[in-house]
């Protein structure tokens, strides 16, 4: 949502920017090249009442020279002889213009410009003796045509690129204010969901998310109130059986001796010690409030022992396909927290793709690395195929359809199986050629629990670890043919 916010400011203030401050550009252009025709104007105009007084050439050079134009040789006069043909015309200064264009507009009253190559050419006729037109001419060269109009675009630009930085930063400023008590929100959830029923959230931010934030903390005071009810009624049962199982006890003393006696009494005894049991444990919740429970509570397994069950299960059907086999590091018990059905569930998963997805004859391996220095169990199943062209896709839920590098449910069974201990999944290139699916199982506990995630640095230290330790993989031996029985 953050970036979201971010990212519709920058969109809507660069649209506003460019709204306005590429016109008002043309505009700062348009508007250098009207001041700079009509400077041409004035030093065309100035040359007008000398033109108008004598015709004598040194006369009409000294006050071309006198302007500014002139002095840059950019003014030429085109002034037609009192007698004899056209082709007789005083021309002075350089013009850009020739003699037929000069005498064709003659013919014009009022001033014109024309384009010429490098800039622009402004023509004004002007009344001298004898009925006669002179023309005066002045260039105008596009330098001085786009005269601070560089200048104008860069403070534009400069302006535009700060509205859009200050944008961003009030943008995400404001978006970090919104997302924050999202993510208080989500977290305080998770934290709810692994059992930690006295989390709350404050009740901050925009109007949706502090109703948000009421209901959160009335659902998690609704969810302490069940729990707490529940445990009550199993204290409040359990006191209420020990008076009828006083009275039992009380009527065993009267049986006498024999084996029907010794059996009843033998009975109440252990019906006694579940009650105590029950009760002992109601208060053990009630003071401590467990997030999840122990280890041992979640399960245990070990992890070597599980793996080599399964490849056993396995070989058989890859000895019929003519698969090659390599198992290593499984010759070690390994403890990890998981119960071992999801385990057993995980493995299958990750083997049976191998076969599904692969031809019959591709080698595949199982490696089992832990080291007590990483808190973590990694088990790699390799393979030698043509690998997974789409990871992401692969550990997409529900994404595969059967095809080559589809997965289904597969391989989120495993996915859900690591991310429970801590740990993740992921899916490379293996040393065989193949795809390489890599299940993470961390050894502290469940994600969430404090010093108990290893963390992505953690993790990528010990593949490098791994890697720079492991030896080159030897030639697959083949496996002897196992079988299993009830089918």
């Amino acid at each position: 949502m953050r970036w979201a916010l971010v990212r519709i400011s920058l969109a809507v203030t660069s649209m506003v920017v460019l709204a306005f401050a590429v016109p008002l550009g043309l505009v700062v252009q348009e508007m250098a090249g009207d001041r700079a025709i009509s400077n041409a104007e004035r030093q065309a105009a100035a040359i007008g009442p000398v033109l108008a007084i004598t015709g004598d050439r040194d006369q009409l050079e000294r006050a071309v020279a006198s302007t500014e134009a002139g002095a840059a040789g950019r003014i030429a006069i085109w002034l037609p002889a009192a007698t004899g043909p056209a082709d007789e015309a005083i021309v002075i200064g350089e013009p850009h213009t020739s003699d037929e264009e000069f005498r064709s507009f003659t013919e014009f009253a009022r001033a014109a410009t024309l384009e010429t190559p490098g800039g622009v050419i402004l023509l004004q006729p002007t009344a001298v003796s004898g009925e006669r037109i002179a023309v005066v001419e002045v260039f105008v060269p596009d330098a001085e045509l786009a005269t601070g109009v560089t200048t104008a675009w860069l403070v534009l630009a400069a302006v535009g690129i700060a509205l859009v930085a200050g944008s961003l930063v009030i943008a995400d400023r404001l978006g970090r204010r919104t997302v924050r008590p999202a993510e208080e929100l989500a977290g305080a959830a998770r934290e709810l969901g692994q059992g930690r029923l006295e989390v709350r959230v404050p009740e901050a931010g925009p109007a949706e998310l502090r109703e948000a934030a009421v209901a959160f903390n009335s659902m998690a005071d609704q969810v302490a109130r069940l729990l707490a009810n529940e445990r009550e009624l199993a204290a409040d049962l359990s006191h209420r059986l020990r008076t009828p199982l006083t009275v039992l006890r009380l009527n065993t003393a009267t049986l006498g001796e024999g084996d029907a006696a010794d059996q009843t009494r033998h009975a109440v005894d252990q019906l006694e010690a579940e009650i105590d049991q029950i009760i002992r444990t109601v208060r053990e919740q009630r003071a401590h409030h467990p997030a999840g429970g122990t280890a041992a509570e979640r399960g245990e397994v070990d992890a070597a022992e599980v793996i080599r069950d399964r490849m056993a299960f396995w070989s058989a059907l890859a000895e019929d396909e003519g698969r090659e086999v390599r198992l290593s590091g499984a010759d070690e018990p390994v403890r990890v927290p998981v119960p071992r059905a999801e385990l057993t569930a995980a493995l299958d998963a990750m083997l049976g793709n191998v076969f599904r997805h692969t031809p019959e004859g591709t080698a595949f391996a199982v490696d089992v690395h832990h080291a007590s220095t990483d808190d973590a169990v990694i088990v790699l199943v390799s393979d030698a195929g043509e690998g997974i062209a789409d990871p992401d896709a692969a550990l997409r839920r529900g994404h595969g359809h059967g095809g080559p590098g589809s997965t289904g449910l597969g391989l989120d069974i495993v996915r859900r199986l690591a991310e429970s201990t801590g740990g993740d999944l992921r899916i490379g290139r293996s040393v065989l050629g193949g795809a390489e699916i890599r299940l993470w199982l961390a050894l502290g506990g469940p994600a969430g629990d404090a010093g108990t995630n290893p963390g992505p640095a953690r993790r990528r230290a010990a593949t490098r670890r791994r890697t720079r330790h492991q030896a080159p993989p030897s030639p697959l031996p083949g496996k002897r043919r196992q079988t299993t029985g009830g089918g």
